[in-house]
């Protein structure tokens, strides 16, 4: 059994205490960290957790780390574990900047140590059905809009929502961006709260994004078009859609829909598969992956690199909001 220890305990680190416990199986709970007095109560209220006053004292009383505090704060937490040979789970963004990431990756290869990144949604069970019926994606369109929440405006709505959708898109476009050009608008905060970005990749795919946190509600949706199918994803409803065109190879069905491409051209057949959902906790899950990546020696499902990638393409949309809103007021 992994003894783990906890960084941060406000209202997500609070989340992650709860599923850590559940898995008794997996996990020996040490204790945690958090220097905010308010957190570290309810902490200990809730779920009875022994606080550690020193980080460092944590850090060695443990075999692996799960760090949820502010981003802020990851690096250094994550470089001391990581430098005592302690695996990482780290929340998203993986770290404050693209720099810091590097170091950690390069870091976590040297003492042979493992970094997850919790990305979620490569957990949520509609994204998982889904999964395998994506095949070379070239059209994405993505929406994940949000009712307005205080919470996690210290942040432009790139590195808050829509690098959720942004790491899920690498991970099924198996080809190197090639262009980016984004905009976006500080609405109530002093950062962007609602953007968009369009990502050209070099295989010809094309992914466009919309995300915001100043919506009237809340949304969660991603469509792909590929040869001879479309598949909906609605991370928010956990459903999943296929529609795929497929030859006829025998006489149709009266209640079969047919698509007729033209004189001279084989008609198709429309299939609509809606995948058997397995309803799950996605931060349950991606939990217990971590755990069974150290006991397995294997990669966690969303390595250090992969959350290194999605950092380094919201950083390269904020320059293009940054760039074209220079231009802007240049040009007022």
């Amino acid at each position: 059994m992994l003894k783990i220890g906890l960084f941060g305990v406000g209202h997500l680190g609070r989340i992650h205490a709860k599923l850590i416990l559940e898995l008794k199986d997996k996990f020996n709970f040490v204790g945690f960290f958090d220097p905010n007095e308010e957190n570290a109560q309810k902490a200990i209220e809730t779920f009875g957790l022994k606080r550690f006053e020193d980080s460092s004292a944590l850090i060695q009383e443990v075999d692996c780390v799960d760090i949820v505090t502010p981003t802020l704060h990851h690096f250094e937490i994550a470089k001391e574990a990581i430098q005592t040979g302690k695996d990482v789970f780290l929340e998203k963004p993986i770290t404050n900047t693209v720099e810091e990431s590097a170091e950690l990756i390069a870091l976590a290869d040297e003492m042979n140590v493992k970094i997850q990144v919790g990305h979620v949604e490569r957990f949520n069970p509609a994204f998982k059905s889904a999964r395998p019926h994506l095949n070379n994606p070239l059209f994405i369109e993505v929406h994940r809009l949000a009712q307005y929440n205080p919470r996690g405006t210290d942040v432009p709505v790139i590195l808050d929502l829509m690098i959720h959708d942004l790491d899920a898109i690498l991970s099924v476009v198996n080809s190197k961006v090639n262009n980016i050009s984004a905009s976006g608008v500080a609405v109530v905060s002093d950062t962007p709260d609602i953007a968009n970005a369009r990502i050209e990749f070099e295989n010809g795919c094309v992914a466009n994004l919309t995300a915001s946190r100043i919506s009237m509600k809340n949304m969660r949706k991603t469509r792909l078009f590929q040869k001879d199918a479309y598949i909906s994803i609605d991370y928010l409803e956990k459903k999943s859609e296929i529609v795929k065109m497929t030859s006829l190879s025998e006489e149709p069905d009266p209640f079969d829909i047919i698509f007729d491409l033209g004189p001279g051209k084989e008609k198709k057949k429309i299939e609509v598969l809606q995948p058997k959902i397995e309803d799950s906790n996605a931060i349950l899950e991606e939990l217990k992956t971590f755990g069974e990546s150290i006991e397995n020696n294997t990669d966690p499902i969303v390595t250090g690199k992969q959350g290194h990638q999605a950092l380094e393409v919201a950083y390269q949309i904020m320059e293009k909001i940054t760039l074209n809103q220079n231009l802007l007021e240049q040009n007022i």
